[in-house]
């Protein structure tokens, strides 16, 4: 017989055909492939909070590479007979409920409980949507508590502080915020007893539950079975509608709720959606897709590249992000740019390149690179970047962490053109782009056949995300395995503004 946990707790809460899928058919979900990030970055705050009380019990018991609950179980009743304060991973069971608790601190004639999340909040802000998918989760393990006789003195959320900077050393005090959920807990804590007969009935079921796409397909993540769940829906279908992007025309904002409307009146193929009133990127894309005809506006372009002033430099950032700030003066989930790579255009076929990859030793890069970015880049010259909003960030942050290089990086900063715009907003579009507008739908849907712009081609960094995950990890790494993984660090920040030269060449061409 199945047993429940409060992860499938939670699951059956989002969605009962997730949570059977996730015990019938695992094989079917196409996990995110950020999620091991985030699980990885959820358990470096959660040993971390271990210690936010001080002394504590971690009562985690594994055989055979396997976590033992029952032995979990009784180290738990020992530590509260004992007297222990903290006890970490408390774990209990009423009538085939399981729960561990992150951290059960003792308080008076009782227990609280404290959930440990990776997210982040601003202290004296509750932001509600932000607290809600934890909701059944702290309401489900007060529930098992309180049926296993223990006194529940409060359920908190201990999250990180998005307003925290590191000093010399990790203050976990002010790193961690408690967020008091007990009266937050309220209506979804009378849910607990009803739901959970409703899960006992399916966890044992063998016949898939019969459920319609909702609005949980995309809470707070899509769903990792949503290939499964609309393997019945033409290729392309209302969901594969660009959906909109921060800056782009209010009418073509096209989000999931959205599609979802309009899937629900049955509109599902691109044909259903013609007659339908749409924004103007989303009616060229179900246009040009049925057509299969690419769209031009040369005057369009032409305004766009009008901007533009040579010499041009192509700049591209590589960052790594780490849910507990590492280096001095940084903040939770903070981007610390190591690498970027640089292409001068000082005419049409007439280039230089420049790049600056920081020193693999654990230190703060972010120094050095500054130096070296003022360095290269002069100023007020024309910078050009893809999807601007993140160099510009990155540079912003610099020049707050480096006041010396201040004037210097906000002149970089205030000068950037962002190469995204005449896709963005509709002066070129080739249906293989589909509903994207990122650098890596647009590069191969404009240059189809050349394996130089190929991302797949190149060996051992292909996008942003692996760089991110390399980059730290290359201190530990042998000789031989650095210098591979630095030089193909390289070779990808730099078919990134590669990627953006050749992209303006196109624009340049067709505007013409």
């Amino acid at each position: 017989m199945q047993t429940l946990s409060k992860s499938r707790y939670t699951a059956f809460r989002q969605c009962p055909k997730n949570f059977w899928l996730k015990i019938n058919k695992p094989e079917e979900a196409v996990e995110d492939p950020s999620l091991q990030a985030r699980l990885d970055q959820g358990n470096e705050v959660g040993d971390l909070a271990m210690q936010y009380f001080g002394n504590f019990v971690e009562v985690t018991t594994t055989s055979r590479g396997k976590l033992d609950l029952a032995a979990m179980i009784k180290k738990t009743q020992q530590c509260m007979k004992d007297g222990v304060e903290n006890i970490c991973e408390a774990s209990f069971d009423y009538k085939g409920n399981y729960c561990a608790v992150d951290i059960l601190h003792k308080e008076g004639r009782g227990w609280a409980i404290y959930e440990v999340k990776s997210t982040s909040a601003e202290p004296g802000k509750l932001d509600k949507s932000k607290i809600a998918p934890y909701l059944p989760d702290i309401a489900y393990q007060t529930w098992v508590l309180e049926q296993c006789g223990v006194k529940v003195t409060g359920s908190y959320l201990l999250c990180l502080n998005s307003n925290y900077r590191k000093g010399k050393t990790l203050d976990l005090q002010n790193l961690f915020l408690t967020l008091d959920l007990s009266q937050a807990i309220t209506e979804e804590y009378q849910l607990v007893d009803g739901t959970v007969k409703q899960a006992q009935k399916i966890i044992n079921s063998k016949t898939e539950p019969r459920l319609d796409l909702s609005e949980n397909c995309k809470k707070p993540y899509k769903c990792a079975f949503w290939n499964y769940c609309t393997r019945h829906l033409p290729k392309p279908s209302v969901f594969d509608v660009y959906s909109g992007a921060i800056g782009c025309k209010k009418d073509d904002c096209f989000y999931f709720d959205k599609k979802l409307a309009h899937y629900r009146a049955g509109r599902v193929s691109f044909k259903d959606l013609l007659a339908q009133p749409l924004g103007n990127i989303q009616r060229m894309q179900v246009g040009n897709t049925l057509t299969n005809k690419e769209s031009i506006d040369k005057i369009g372009i032409q305004k766009f590249l009008v901007q533009l002033s040579l010499p041009l430099y192509f700049l591209d950032f590589e960052t790594m992000q780490s849910v507990v700030p590492q280096f001095e003066g940084s903040k939770p989930y903070q981007q610390i740019p190591f690498q970027y790579s640089l292409h001068i255009a000082k005419r049409l076929g007439k280039y230089e390149h420049k790049e600056y990859l920081a020193e693999s030793d654990g230190t703060d890069p972010r120094r050095g690179l500054a130096e070296q970015l003022c360095r290269d880049i002069p100023t007020d010259v024309c910078v050009i970047a893809y999807n601007m909003s993140f160099e510009k960030t990155v540079i912003k942050e610099l020049a707050e962490a480096f006041p010396d290089l201040y004037n210097h990086l906000m002149r970089i900063h205030d000068n950037i053109v962002d190469l995204l715009v005449p896709f963005r907003d509709g002066y070129y579009y080739v249906p293989a782009m589909g509903g994207s507008f990122s650098i890596k739908s647009v590069l191969p849907a404009l240059f189809p056949n050349d394996p130089e712009l190929d991302y797949h081609n190149l060996s051992g960094v292909h996008n942003g995300s692996e760089a991110m995950d390399i980059f730290p990890k290359i201190k530990e790494m042998s000789f031989l395995k650095a210098r591979r993984a630095r030089k193909d660090l390289l070779r990808y920040c730099e078919l990134d503004t590669w990627a953006m030269v050749k992209i303006w060449e196109k624009l340049v061409e067709v505007a013409q």
